[in-house]
């Protein structure tokens, strides 16, 4: 459906601020009768700033006219006459107020339809949650860039009341020697004969009284208009700062966490191309507006005048100068991370970007970046304005690069492709804390100018990241399930069950219920300092243990959701009690780092029971896969819940050398594994050691590694 077809459905408030979008400017019957037109162009095709695009934009706006007069004609009857002449009339208006400036018919028509999309969007979606939240991040980008459209109208208002001001205070300063010059002719008559003073002096003091009086009302008037200019400069700095905080506290810190996560495992943070337009726009609105305040200064010092006006525009050049300092020096960001681990002697690189470093021409005079590593005590006191520079905390080879502007991206960054970490100075650990949990910094660091030296700005890259002494569990779940995810590079992450067994086991919990986990913390100590109980490893070393095993020998498995993984040995139990014999599962050790045991039921001479292998961990899986040891046992039937195994991993078995299989068959070398053992073969957590009673697959493995002729030759003769 056409876009103005629904606009036109709109109510209230929404259809207010639709309506509002038309004036002289342009007409709301000019959109209506032309609505098909208007929405059939290719308005967003025309880049606004590149003035080389104005020769598309004279073409638009020619073809618009010549569409009115065309729609003019073809009106007929009363009513059709009235409507002819208003088209018509329309018509002249629009090539009167754009022939000289096309681009700005192309900035209107793209700012109302943009913005009748938008209300109209919001209509729609208003009793669609679903739809709503698909479009925020749309809405979002509509609602910054209709900001930016704002303060574009509001910088040229101030601009044509900044050249009005000087118009009438450069008239103003022309009246005053005209003043002064009659003041001088008066004083002249003291020389004349009394007959001519009299003669002359009436008029000149008359002319004095006038030109005067005159000075008086434009001299008020002249302080209303300066007092007047500083209020929309006052409202347009609130504008300005409101969209700063916006696009700098908010989608940059967000890019900037987004980045954050993606070291930790976390999908990528996306570029900085709308980041750095949306900059640029700042950097560009607020430089316009500073030039603006001092040209206002400049007339109030041509022209004093007793009043309010100099605080009020000390003020607004102050609150500017701190505006475009929080936006350069926020806008110094470092692109490119180093690496979360360094070591000695081992090269790295990193990127760092200024993202208004174009608009405000500091590639003019290409700034120097310096990369420093510092202790985080170092960069906590840097964060306050304490200065401990002096304090060194380690070398860096090839830590200064000059920032180049790149003319393609209108990029300004500088790329470190060669550091180099040659010493470190360690601190004093205290009580059980690791040489891995002190950690340091990459600070980098620059200097420039802005607008000819007139503002000088030392930035610094790279806030250290913290470490908090608790987090709730709910968020603990999203980071490791992310850096599950990334670590064995799977689409499949953890479960809400899988992580209620982390919970379990990292609270030392038997509740199987989520939400009495919600409120809980875990601390550092907790997570990767103290051991869980009756084991010798923490909870995170045995969550990496996981991750590496699975990463390294299981990812098939783990991706065809054959391992289970996170279930303890009495879960495992109750699981297959009631399955049949042979059915068997996948899950990771809970006593071994990086391990993995086969859990499986069969009758013995008395009872059905639950047998468990000892761990398989990554040291076996270098000798023999894991389908392959599955497919060596066979007493193991079914995974669980029931499908056959060669279902589930023939598709990984390793193609047979030979075909010995028959022969190891008939010899009776693969042997499975009997229900009617006795208890001595168990290990003290009733799990077969396989090791001690001789593991039938490791000894077909070697069997399978030997000549084939020296081991079964005698038989085979």
């Amino acid at each position: 459906m056409a876009v103005w077809i629904q606009a036109q459905q709109l109510q209230g408030d929404a259809l207010h601020q639709m309506q509002s979008l038309y004036g002289q400017h342009f007409p709301i019957e000019v959109r209506h009768y032309l609505s098909q037109w208007i929405e059939g162009q290719l308005w967003d095709a025309i880049d606004l700033e590149n003035p080389q695009e104005e020769f598309k934009a004279k073409r638009l706006l020619d073809s618009l006219i010549q569409e009115l007069q065309n729609k003019a004609e073809h009106q007929v009857g009363e009513d059709g006459f009235l409507l002819k002449i208003k088209l018509g009339h329309y018509a002249s208006q629009l090539k009167s107020t754009y022939d000289r400036c096309p681009l700005e018919l192309v900035r209107c028509i793209k700012h109302i339809l943009y913005t009748e999309q938008r209300l109209v969007r919001e209509a729609t979606n208003s009793s669609s949650p679903v739809g709503g939240m698909m479009d925020s991040m749309s809405q979002k980008y509509q609602q910054i860039n209709q900001a930016f459209e704002e303060l574009r109208l509001l910088t040229q208002d101030t601009e044509n009341d900044l050249r009005k001001l000087q118009h009438n205070q450069e008239y103003f300063i022309i009246q005053y020697q005209e003043s002064l010059r009659i003041q001088a002719q008066l004083t002249s008559l003291a020389t004349l004969p009394p007959a001519d003073r009299q003669l002359r002096e009436p008029a000149l003091l008359s002319k004095r009284a006038t030109v005067e009086a005159w000075l008086t009302r434009e001299a008020n008037t002249l302080q209303k208009y300066r007092l007047d200019l500083a209020e929309k400069h006052q409202k347009t700095l609130q504008l300005l700062r409101k969209q700063q905080t916006i696009i700098l506290d908010d989608e940059l810190i967000q890019w900037k966490r987004r980045q954050q996560l993606a070291g930790n495992g976390g999908p990528p943070e996306g570029g900085l191309d709308i980041l750095q337009s949306w900059c640029e726009k700042l950097a560009e609105t607020i430089w316009q507006n500073r030039q603006q305040i001092r040209r206002a200064e400049h007339l109030r010092q041509q022209l004093p005048i007793p009043g309010p006006i100099e605080e009020l525009l000390n003020e607004l050049n102050s609150t500017i100068t701190d505006i475009i300092s929080a936006l350069v020096t926020s806008t110094f960001i470092i692109e490119k991370q180093p690496p979360q681990v360094l070591k000695t002697q081992t090269k790295f690189a990193a990127t760092v970007r200024l993202l208004v470093g174009g608009k405000l021409n500091v590639h003019m005079n290409p700034p120097q970046v310096k990369a420093t590593i510092i202790s985080e005590q170092q960069a906590k006191a840097l964060l306050k304005n304490e200065n401990t520079r002096n304090d060194s905390s380690g070398e860096i080879l090839n830590n200064n690069c000059v920032m180049e502007y790149h003319q393609t991206t209108g990029t300004l960054s500088a790329h470190f492709r060669n550091m180099s970490l040659k010493r470190i100075k360690r601190s004093d650990r205290r009580g059980a804390e690791s040489v891995t949990e002190e950690k340091f910094t990459i600070l980098f660091e620059s200097q420039f100018s802005v607008g000819s030296n007139e503002l000088v700005f030392q930035v610094k890259g790279r806030v250290p990241f913290l470490v908090p002494d608790k987090v709730l569990w709910p968020q603990l779940c999203d980071a490791i399930n992310m850096k599950y995810k990334a670590e064995v590079q799977s689409n499949r992450g953890l479960s809400e069950e899988n992580l209620v067994f982390l919970a379990q086991k990292a609270f030392s919990s038997s509740s199987n219920n989520p939400d009495d986990y919600r409120s809980m913390t875990m601390t550092w100590s907790q997570f990767n300092r103290e051991s869980l109980p009756g084991r010798n490893f923490t909870f995170w070393q045995w969550f990496d243990g996981v991750m590496e095993l699975t990463k390294k020998h299981l990812k098939p498995h783990w991706n065809d959701g054959a391992i289970l993984g996170f279930v303890n040995k009495q879960q495992a139990q109750d699981m297959l009690m009631s399955k049949p014999n042979g059915t068997f599962l996948l899950r990771f050790s809970d006593s071994e780092i990086g391990g993995i045991t086969i859990a499986w039921v069969a009758e013995n001479p008395n009872k059905r029971m639950v047998w468990n292998l000892m761990p398989y961990t990554t040291k076996d899986f270098s000798i023999r896969s894991l389908a392959d040891r599955i497919s060596d046992l066979n007493h193991l039937l079914f995974l669980y819940p029931d499908r056959p195994k060669d279902e589930v991993f023939s598709k990984y078995y390793t193609p047979p050398l030979c075909n010995c299989a028959a022969s190891l068959s008939e010899c009776g070398c693969l042997l499975s594994v009997s229900c009617g053992r006795s208890d001595s073969m168990l290990d003290t957590d009733g799990d077969f050691d396989l090791d001690d009673t001789m593991d039938v697959a490791r000894h077909v493995e070697e069997l399978l590694r030997r000549p084939v002729e020296s081991q079964w030759g005698g038989q085979q003769s």
